[in-house]
């Protein structure tokens, strides 16, 4: 099983809106595939229609005696399953931190699932913090979502400078995001940054109302868009971010 998390120092970029499609693809091309919900907003579980409710709470998930397999739950889309989050993860970091060897907890948890799926999308709340090094521990790579903007870029940096200093760290995908080809500033920037970060994925998706239509539906673009220019554009980007994983 492949980890991927959605995550990015920065809020408002995209993380949740990129792993809710970008695990859509991943099912629909024909692997089994799983979204563990970490952002105590619970926002993948309000858009996959999932009651936002971790039995016994973080506290309990994450203890010595936790385990996932129990909070699975099925999605409206085939072959994808979802974990929720709720708003007992804002302590997660309290939670971890009274466990033995926190960095490693969430890839001890997902172990057991390995053999059940192929790829596993976190949806990642913003920040550095004691749960998003156990990301880093747990991930085979990081989608970062970012928008043409010089503090998307800023906050791109820090993170790149954090994970070059730890041994054994993820793979770093960046992608544009939100993307509005009408404006010079986007257009200028996501080609210098482009140049700057050779990683940078190819794919950007493209700021579309369709996409903020999600809250609405409560379902990928797909599944209510099928053809639209957002639905194409995840639909590339995952092909590149599992050419990157399955090389």
């Amino acid at each position: 099983m492949k980890v991927l998390a959605t995550y990015s120092i920065k809020g408002g970029v995209g993380k949740t809106t990129s792993a809710v499609n970008l695990a859509y693809e991943a099912a629909r091309a024909g692997s089994r595939t799983l979204v563990w919900d970490l952002d105590a907003q619970g926002a993948a579980s309000f858009y996959l229609r999932t009651r936002a409710k971790v039995k016994g709470g973080t506290e309990r998930l994450v203890s010595a005696k936790g385990a996932l397999a129990a909070h699975i739950r099925d999605t409206d889309v085939a072959g994808m399953h979802l974990i929720p989050g709720d708003f007992s993860l804002r302590h997660m970091d309290l939670h971890l931190d009274q466990t033995k060897r926190p960095a490693e907890r969430l890839a001890a948890l997902l172990a057991p699932l390995a053999d059940r799926y192929d790829v596993a999308f976190l949806d990642c709340p913003p920040n550095i913090s004691l749960a998003s090094e156990s990301v880093f521990g747990a991930a085979d790579a990081l989608l970062v979502p970012v928008i043409p903007t010089t503090l998307s870029a800023r906050t791109l940096s820090q993170l790149a400078r954090f994970l070059d200093d730890q041994p054994g760290a993820p793979l770093l995908l960046p992608h544009f995001t939100m993307v509005d080809g009408r404006r010079k500033l986007h257009r200028e920037l996501a080609t210098s940054l482009a140049a700057k970060w050779p990683v940078f994925l190819v794919t950007a998706i493209p700021a579309a109302s369709v996409v903020e239509r999600m809250g609405v539906e409560r379902a990928p673009v797909a599944t209510f868009a099928p053809t639209s220019p957002a639905t194409l554009a995840f639909r590339s980007l995952w092909s590149e971010v599992a050419a990157r994983l399955w090389p």
